[in-house]
């Protein structure tokens, strides 16, 4: 085994819809992170309780592929001071891990490349700051930007957090409780803090406060904009995009078309995670 690589032990899990689920593992003394940055979990099927209570109905094929460790990448939930260490999944039918990840019990072993990686962090951004922080993210992708709301730095340096959050139906948009609590809990332990807008988006079936349309077209017709009450402008926003690969191109696309810029060397508007 890898000298990057470490046992950590399933300590929680949170089913949210049967094709969504969290989870918390125990963190290594040694491993730290920036808010915003992903790690690379492995898991090997024949170490999880429910391959073991099902080992008398495998195959030799299937035992044999049991054997090999997966690893998959995953942003971090939890705050960069949490004693333990916080994950978002979906379910991907048929995938290899996910499918496996799934049947995740406490007590469960999985493996943890302790080298972070990725540079959706605040800290790419050189200083000074502009004073709107905009967190869009649809399904999973909410988890880095979660992880930056539990960080006092985020709170200190914005006037504005703006996280625009979007899913297919209701039951999907996981961490609502946490989310609206996180103003009072972070917030009140910096002065003059930031004010979180947080703006739910439910694209499948009609919900009492939620916008309905995917986020380019919100942006585009500035009904987005409108909601949040702040507007995108190259001097003063940061604009963060983590979800599936279509709305992150399309979102990226649909902000270049309002005069907002890539970020390069720490100079720009809008960042992007790419590791999927």
């Amino acid at each position: 085994m890898s000298d990057n690589i470490q046992a950590v032990t399933v300590l929680s899990k949170t089913t949210w819809t049967p094709n969504l689920f969290s989870f918390t593992v125990s963190r290594p003394d040694s491993f730290k992170f920036t808010a915003g940055q992903f790690v690379r979990l492995g898991v090997n099927p024949s170490q999880l309780n429910y391959y073991k209570q099902q080992e008398n109905t495998l195959d030799e094929k299937t035992d044999a592929a049991l054997d090999e460790d997966i690893f998959r990448a995953y942003s971090i939930v939890s705050s960069p001071f949490d004693e333990v260490l916080e994950f978002f999944s979906i379910v991907i039918p048929d995938g290899a891990f996910t499918s496996q990840l799934q049947h995740l019990e406490v007590g469960d072993e999985l493996l943890l490349n302790t080298m972070p990686f990725g540079f959706l962090t605040l800290a790419r951004y050189q200083k000074p700051l502009p004073k709107d922080l905009w967190l869009l993210a649809t399904g999973t992708g909410l988890a880095p930007f979660l992880s930056m709301l539990q960080d006092l730095k985020t709170w200190e340096d914005y006037e504005h957090i703006i996280l625009a959050y979007s899913a297919r139906s209701i039951e999907e948009l996981a961490y609502i409780d946490k989310i609206e609590s996180l103003q009072e809990d972070f917030g009140s332990l910096v002065d003059n803090p930031a004010k979180l807008i947080f703006i739910p988006i439910v694209t499948r079936e009609p919900v009492e406060g939620a916008m309905t349309e995917r986020l380019p077209k919100l942006l585009l017709d500035g009904t987005l904009q409108e909601r949040a009450g702040i507007a995108l402008d190259v001097d003063s926003t940061h604009v963060m995009l983590c979800g599936n690969p279509d709305m992150v191109e399309d979102t990226k696309e649909a902000l270049k078309t309002l005069g907002l810029v890539m970020n390069r060397r720490g100079e720009g508007n809008i960042a992007v995670e790419n590791y999927w």
